[in-house]
């Protein structure tokens, strides 16, 4: 027994029940839905960042007893990556369109006629292999050609998500949930300092009530500056977490996709070429 023809149907047989039993479709589902709800939530993440520092544009905070002093804008210490949220945002609004892009390019390979013209396909060739008439007929790779190309159709999509994401979820899963859960706590410091808010005091206030108002406005504008000063820090470290978010998820929808396509592209090319001698 030619032990070629036997390892061809065999490739061929498993590839046809990988079509038919939609393992690697189940597989790529589960990684397409997790990928898109990551996707989601840092996405919405951006959105409030953005909407707290704009809101922050305009909020002052006195670090003066009562307010006689230095009258700082939350917003002058946002103002760096105030451009660079709302380029973040634009990123991950088409991120999270490339992955329910490719969640609905899955549920189309996937569907039962793309199945049957693949099964269709891989008898002919089964065939092909085995009877030396058909083999030596003129249109036996053509034949090849097609079940190529349904092949093609048929798992493209599933294998790019599936490796895609084994390389997400190796290298970049990590960084990426450092990364989101950095930028959550900018926004909860903004929050912060919004509400902390500098307020006029009342006019009609009793000279004791307002030399109690001076303590307690000098103990909240030392906790003020404070957060001032953590909220520097916090900033800068925020750009640099928003770059590396801005850097992975152009890697996991845009790069690695188009890398995994052309891999199995060069990969069906490459048998087609030997068609010939099949």
């Amino acid at each position: 027994m030619d032990r070629r023809k036997l390892l061809r149907t065999v490739l061929i047989l498993i590839a046809a029940l990988a079509a038919l039993s939609g393992v690697v479709d189940d597989a790529s589902q589960t990684y397409a839905e997790k990928a898109f709800k990551r996707a989601l939530v840092t996405f919405a993440v951006a959105r409030t960042l953005n909407g707290v520092i704009s809101v922050a544009q305009g909020t002052e905070v006195a670090i003066e007893p009562g307010g006689v002093g230095v009258i700082l804008s939350v917003g002058q210490i946002l103002d760096p990556i105030n451009d660079l949220v709302e380029r973040f945002s634009a990123v991950m609004l088409v991120a999270a369109s490339s992955l329910g892009l490719q969640n609905i390019l899955l549920k189309m390979s996937s569907w039962w006629g793309v199945t049957a013209v693949l099964i269709i396909g891989a008898g002919f060739v089964i065939a092909t292999v085995w009877s030396p008439r058909l083999a030596a007929g003129k249109y036996s790779a053509t034949v090849l050609r097609v079940f190529l190309v349904m092949l093609f159709v048929r798992f493209s999509v599933p294998l790019l998500i599936i490796g895609t994401n084994l390389v997400s979820d190796t290298f970049l899963a990590t960084e990426q949930a450092t990364a989101t859960a950095a930028l959550e706590a900018t926004r909860t410091e903004i929050e912060e300092l919004n509400e902390d808010a500098d307020v006029p005091p009342d006019s009609d206030q009793s000279i004791m009530d307002r030399l109690g108002s001076l303590i307690d406005d000098s103990l909240k504008s030392m906790n003020v500056t404070h957060r001032l000063e953590r909220l520097k820090a916090t900033a800068s470290n925020a750009s640099e977490h928003i770059i590396n978010l801005i850097v992975i998820f152009v890697l996991q929808t845009i790069i690695l996709p188009l890398v995994f396509l052309w891999l199995l592209i060069e990969a069906l090319k490459g048998i087609a070429a030997r068609s010939t001698h099949f």
